[in-house]
């Protein structure tokens, strides 16, 4: 049975070392070289990331001459992304029923009258 590609992308994005390769493909276009350069690990290692990533279409790999620049792909970022927003509505009523029952708790906790309230002084 073939994986679906959402389920490739978080796959992928579920490991710290291709996250900050992601984040660094943010900014352009790198080197195998490059990208291995920041991270306490073989060049093979990076190597084995990298196919990952571009197995779930995050990042794609060509060659120039000598030089083999990595390129990130945002749309199954885009993807992932949607499919999370379909969730942003459930969260956020979540949060909305928090912050009115807790303008309720503060509504009950607050002194009607003001009496020994601790910010007023009392009478000498």
């Amino acid at each position: 049975m073939q994986q679906d590609h959402l389920s490739s992308t978080f796959a992928a994005l579920a490991d710290p070392t291709r996250r900050a390769i992601l984040a660094r493909l943010a900014g352009g276009e790198t080197s195998v070289t490059e990208l291995a350069a920041p991270f306490q690990m073989s060049l093979p290692a990076v190597t084995k990331h990298l196919k990952v990533l571009e197995r779930a279409g995050l990042i794609t790999r060509t060659r120039q001459a000598q030089w083999r620049p990595c390129k990130l792909e945002a749309q199954p970022l885009r993807e992932a992304s949607d499919w999370m927003a379909q969730y942003s509505q459930f969260w956020e009523q979540g949060l909305d029923r928090l912050d009115a029952y807790l303008a309720v708790l503060q509504a009950c906790a607050a002194p009607s009258s003001g009496i020994n309230h601790p910010n007023k002084e009392h009478d000498k």
